[in-house]
């Protein structure tokens, strides 16, 4: 396969948020539905493209064509406590190692189901999956995803007009919405930022989705990549 990759050379690490086809589409409610996220509003929006930027948190990386790997958590799901002590564990590392080992820390917290863990009910997990899929090949291309029970890795190439922190908004913006209101609560549900990282080349992208796929497994919650139904693996 030819996997699009950036010409800007690699992208700033940055720890896992230190801050709280139309062919084929799934049935889905419309995330049009929720007019506080410009994007979704006309389903013939134009985003722009913003290369790296920040929004104060994370670093990012926003061009069409590029596949990223993506990963946001639920707002529960990992204590400030926690997050500082991890940071001051690794100190010590180099500039280039030190954000690597922050986010197989965190990554393991995660894996550990701390929080509500909201993400574990069949209804909530199939509505993160269907609003992944409702603009599949029309705002962006999805290569795999799982959701994990308080956490999420998805695979998608962005498409033309339609910015990468756009399309990560509106997921997160509808879900919160619908899970809320499913759950009778309100209040933050994700994380405010989100973590990205753009597939270098072909071993690369098979790397990621074989993580993305194993997830379920190294937690501990299938007996193999298949067995867990929230994920493209099952499929």
């Amino acid at each position: 396969m030819t996997v699009p990759v950036s010409p800007h050379g690699a992208r700033p690490s940055g720890p896992l948020g230190s801050r709280s086809g139309p062919e084929g589409r799934a049935p889905c409610v419309d995330p049009c539905v929720d007019p506080c996220v410009d994007p979704c509003v006309d389903p013939h929006a134009v985003t722009a493209h913003r290369g790296w930027h920040s929004r104060g948190y994370l670093p990012h990386f926003d061009t069409a064509h590029v596949i990223q790997s993506i990963t946001y958590r639920l707002a529960d799901s990992l204590p400030v406590e926690v997050l500082r002590r991890y940071e001051q564990m690794v100190t010590d590392e180099s500039d280039d190692q030190r954000q690597g080992a922050l986010r197989r820390l965190i990554e393991r917290f995660l894996d550990s189901g701390h929080g509500s863990c909201v993400l574990r009910q069949s209804a909530i997990a199939g509505m993160v999956i269907d609003a992944w899929r409702h603009f599949d090949g029309d705002r962006y291309r999805l290569h795999a995803w799982v959701v994990m029970p308080n956490h999420v890795h998805v695979l998608c190439e962005p498409l033309s007009g339609h910015s990468l922190s756009s399309i990560v908004s509106s997921w997160k913006s509808f879900t919160a919405l619908n899970i809320n209101r499913l759950l009778g609560r309100s209040g933050p549900l994700w994380l405010e930022d989100y973590w990205d990282r753009f597939i270098r080349d072909a071993d690369h992208y098979d790397r990621v989705i074989a993580y993305i796929h194993d997830n379920p497994v190294k937690a501990g919650l299938a007996s193999e990549r298949t067995a867990w139904p929230w994920s493209s693996a099952a499929l």
